[in-house]
């Protein structure tokens, strides 16, 4: 498993290919603009960043030179010019791979793995445990202190996205975000609504919480109960 941050302004192929990510074991996080990609970059340090050109704020090899100026985090570009000099362009202004427009889940999962290969960075970990919480990110199967779990693929994604910032406060915000891949609308509630059903099945509720912690008024945090 990698932690990816996609870099997308497209919501159709940034949803699929969050969704494609994910399905085949990769911790995956979003942005729509240059700014928000560059901060999400800094924050989370992620372990690869794939980077759409097109994007509305900044053309995309301006914040392939950003990140380049404080970071040796693997780049892989998407570009829709399949071309020997915009291939030489994007590779020195430090790319370490490119796709070509239109592709696929599976075949971004390739190069992704190709290029953590390369830069001796590739992580055979495909799953998270916090406490007696399992969760294993391939076959999307959840196990609480030896006990599988039904989990909807909403509640596995909400679930494992809090699992892999053990401790960090998220906002409701993120979540619908990065979740439900709803970074305009949707509603408080919804994240509410999930969360509930969640703490059901982990067998705990809003006023005595082991794994999932409300902070009022900012959001939500998964923590090691022992």
């Amino acid at each position: 498993m990698a932690n990816v941050l996609l870099v997308e302004d497209d919501v159709t192929i940034r949803t699929a290919l969050v969704r494609g990510l994910r399905d085949r074991g990769h911790a995956v996080s979003s942005a729509a603009t240059a700014l928000d990609g560059l901060r999400l970059a800094l924050d989370t340090r992620p372990d690869l960043v794939v980077l759409d050109l097109g994007l509305p704020d900044l053309d995309g090899t301006e914040l392939l030179r950003m990140l380049r100026a404080v970071s040796r985090m693997p780049v892989i570009v998407a570009t829709a010019r399949d071309s020997e000099p915009e291939t030489v362009r994007l590779l020195d202004a430090g790319a370490d791979d490119y796709v070509v427009k239109p592709f696929t889940a599976t075949h971004l999962d390739a190069r992704i793995r190709a290029v953590l290969r390369r830069t001796g960075q590739e992580d055979t970990d495909t799953s998270v445990t916090v406490g007696g919480l399992h969760m294993d990110i391939r076959g999307r199967e959840t196990i609480l202190n030896g006990v599988p779990i039904e989990l909807t693929p909403r509640e596995f994604d909400l679930l494992l996205y809090l699992a892999s910032r053990p401790g960090r406060v998220v906002t409701k915000r993120e979540l619908l975000t990065e979740v439900w891949q709803v970074p305009y609308g949707g509603t408080d509630k919804t994240v509410d609504v999930h969360l509930s059903w969640l703490r059901r099945k982990l067998g705990e509720t809003a006023q005595e919480p082991r794994f999932l912690h409300t902070v009022r008024g900012v959001g939500v945090k998964l923590v090691d109960p022992t």
